[in-house]
């Protein structure tokens, strides 16, 4: 992906990103079942709204959690998230 068509990632209709209490962990809900996410993967969605690009999701996590590099593995990982259905890549 490039800086100039960097896609708004935005959460699919019929998914719904969810802070579960009692597990003490981030879940996305859908009608047939729900799936556990990690950290990682939390971090991320939560900023799938449709107005952080992909290169402002990196940046907001990289000051975060006092890391650099991390744009492979979000790309890598929202990439996969829209194979599942989770996530759409909006152009922006």
């Amino acid at each position: 992906m490039t800086a100039s068509a960097d896609p708004r990632p935005t959460i699919r209709n019929g998914f719904r990103l969810q802070w579960e209490a009692v597990q003490s962990t981030y879940v996305m809900l859908y009608p047939e079942g729900m799936i556990t996410l990690n950290t990682s993967a939390a971090e991320i969605l939560r900023r799938c709204d449709g107005t952080h690009t992909i290169d402002e999701i990196v940046t907001e996590l990289e000051a975060a959690f006092q890391r650099t590099e991390l744009k492979k593995d979000v790309v890598a990982f929202l990439e996969g998230a829209a194979r599942q259905g989770w996530v759409h890549l909006a152009p922006p």
